[in-house]
């Protein structure tokens, strides 16, 4: 695959099962994003601050968010999952949040493949904490940057995928006409 935002089959990508590329491990300070030229990754930064990403963050090819972006996912899973690892994921959630007063949606993901997390339907199956530490991380990841960022709320499955599919739409309207 050439360029992970473009080049993947579109049947791949539906708001109930897509392929997720991961760009940032669980547990990296290394920011990683899309390189929009190459459709590589690069690294953006280290992360200023001692927190590290609470699960693995990836990117959802096809899609197009409100920032300009393809829309962001984080990918829940028993292990680390290496940068550019293609996972096949189901919604269970979403957080929404401002970014530098922007809107900013990250969807919560579950692989099909990971029996320890599988079972999970929505976000409020899943253990307190395990969205307290991404909610923290969140609220100060980039504080040391001087950039403000707050996160919303959190929604089920159902908001996640209305925002998948609205996403699906606005990449083909931005790329494909």
């Amino acid at each position: 695959m050439s360029n992970i935002w473009h080049d993947m089959n579109p049947s791949r990508i539906s708001p109930d099962d897509f392929i997720a590329v991961i760009e940032i491990e669980k547990g990296s300070k290394k920011k990683y994003e899309l390189d929009k030229e190459t459709g590589h990754i690069i690294l953006d930064r280290i992360l200023y601050t001692s927190t590290h990403y609470p699960a693995n963050y990836g990117l959802i090819p096809r899609t197009y968010a409100d920032d300009g972006d393809p829309l962001d996912v984080l990918v829940l899973s028993s292990e680390t999952i290496a940068p550019l690892s293609l996972v096949r994921c189901y919604p269970i959630g979403v957080i929404t949040m401002l970014d530098q007063g922007k809107m900013d949606e990250k969807i919560i993901a579950i692989p099909f493949n990971d029996p320890t997390y599988n079972t999970y339907t929505d976000i409020s199956q899943l253990p307190s904490h395990i969205f307290s530490e991404m909610r923290h991380f969140f609220s100060v990841y980039k504080n040391l940057e001087g950039k403000d960022t707050v996160v919303n709320e959190e929604q089920g499955p159902d908001e996640a995928k209305r925002i998948i599919q609205n996403c699906l739409d606005a990449y083909i309207e931005k790329f494909c006409r």
